[in-house]
């Protein structure tokens, strides 16, 4: 196969042999769940329950706050018992609707639609809305949002992201062994839905069994066809993705994948997306990858939304060392987190627990100006000159610096010589630089 690439970034070691062989199983039925109001980008959803009501598996428990937002669901029946401010797998404290479970789990009615592939395109995109689903490669952009794109933006190109090029984790390639059809049918709905007429369905040269798969179910597929990718981080990432692709180019300072016809979605919303169309099912469950140097036994867990991150630990037999860092998604674009008191969102890719030398920060030193992290970075930034820009306060500089085009990767901090914090860096410039922004409105 002939693979494809983008310019720059960089080829850590994946780590991907803890977890990539062990299959998909279903974690047992939490007795309580947490479900975060904001698990996506844009509005957080607004409670329609209240403390003391009983709740159906499936039933909606939030409304979405506004266009750019989604609803929540009831991910195992039971009784509201608090709506609180709790942990949140980003490293922060948000509201958030507790359930303790009845251990029933009664479910609202589903229903299994065989003809659902006659749907209109509104009637798929209502189907959609309803069940609460949004990006769930980590990003959490609402998926309504993306398949509702302006009447003079046309889209003729669907790209499903089967990359998972973060290390360590594995639960996107779990689900493309194992809903491989799944997958494709959730594809065609995106097409329709959105009108395009191409189809891709991008994978690391890594994974050679899912594109040998992938390969042989599109076959009798003209408009769609499987793009095999050389290994290479943050292949992943929207625009790098459809450079490689379908060397388009997605403009910076804000450029959208719309920009060049283009909506890419994650592999694990595409199996979400025909679970919603076909069983009007709602977003309440994922598969995550536990998996790290200290996980007894690494795998890939079919979790419900809102499960605290501590039972999935136990549920891997717990850990064989000392933690030295927790990471709620990859090592490269997740979060640190203190402890195991987080749930699961819609967003929860991985959980990572490195040992204390792989968690040992380093010391940040002097710039060297080698100009490594300008050589990696994807988007063509100066990272250094921004970073430095950010500490001496001068926002103006950095931001004509493309401060804001900046996705935080990684790569650049990655192969600073000088351990410097860049990515931190930048993003303090990006939240100091909205709040003088707001401040002159």
């Amino acid at each position: 196969m002939n693979l494809k690439t983008f310019p720059g970034g960089v080829h850590p070691h994946d780590f991907k042999h803890y977890s990539k062989n062990s299959p998909i199983t279903e974690l047992p039925l939490p007795e309580k769940v947490v479900i975060p109001l904001s698990q996506h980008i844009g509005a957080p959803s607004n409670p329609i329950v209240n403390v003391g009501d009983e709740v159906k598996t499936g039933q909606v428990i939030a409304e979405a706050g506004g266009f750019v937002s989604i609803p929540q669901h009831a991910t195992i029946s039971g009784k509201v018992t608090k709506i609180d401010i709790y942990p949140h797998p980003v490293g922060t404290s948000q509201m958030a609707i507790e359930i303790t479970g009845d251990g029933a789990d009664n479910w609202v009615e589903l229903t299994d639609d065989a003809d659902f592939q006659s749907l209109s395109a509104e009637e798929m995109k209502n189907r959609i809305r309803q069940a609460g689903i949004c990006g769930m490669g980590g990003a959490g952009f609402p998926t309504i949002v993306k398949l509702s794109p302006p009447e003079d933006k046309p889209i003729d190109t669907v790209i499903l992201n089967g990359v998972e090029c973060e290390p360590f984790l594995t639960s996107d390639y779990r689900l493309m062994l194992e809903r491989s059809e799944d997958i494709l049918k959730g594809l065609k709905i995106i097409m329709k839905v959105l009108g395009a007429k191409n189809g891709y369905i991008g994978i690391e040269a890594n994974k050679p069994d899912a594109i040998k798969l992938m390969e042989t179910l599109t076959k009798g597929e003209p408009n769609i066809k499987v793009v095999g990718l050389k290994l290479r981080y943050p292949q992943g990432a929207e625009k790098q993705l459809i450079f490689a692709a379908t060397g388009r180019r997605v403009p910076n300072r804000g450029g959208l994948p719309m920009a060049v016809k283009v909506v890419v979605q994650n592999v694990g919303t595409s199996v979400a997306i025909y679970e919603a169309v076909r069983y009007k099912k709602p977003l309440v469950e994922r598969v995550i990858a536990v998996t790290g140097s200290v996980i007894a036994k690494p795998g890939n867990l079919k979790a419900r939304i809102g499960t605290p991150l501590a039972k999935l630990v136990e549920f891997c037999g717990g850990t064989t060392g000392q933690i030295g860092k927790i990471v709620s998604g990859g090592p490269m674009m997740g979060f640190a987190i203190p402890n195991l008191d987080a749930p699961v969102i819609k967003g929860s890719s991985g959980l990572v627990l490195l040992n204390k030398k792989e968690g040992h920060i380093l010391e940040e030193r002097t710039c060297l100006r080698c100009g490594r992290c300008v050589d990696v970075c994807p988007m063509n930034l100066f990272p250094s000159l921004i970073a430095q820009a950010v500490k001496v306060q001068d926002y103006d500089t950095a931001d004509n610096a493309g401060m804001t085009d900046c996705m935080k990767c990684g790569s650049c901090a990655y192969v600073c010589p000088a351990h410097i914090r860049l990515v931190q860096w930048i993003d303090t410039g990006k939240i100091k630089l909205a709040e003088i922004q707001r401040n002159k409105k």
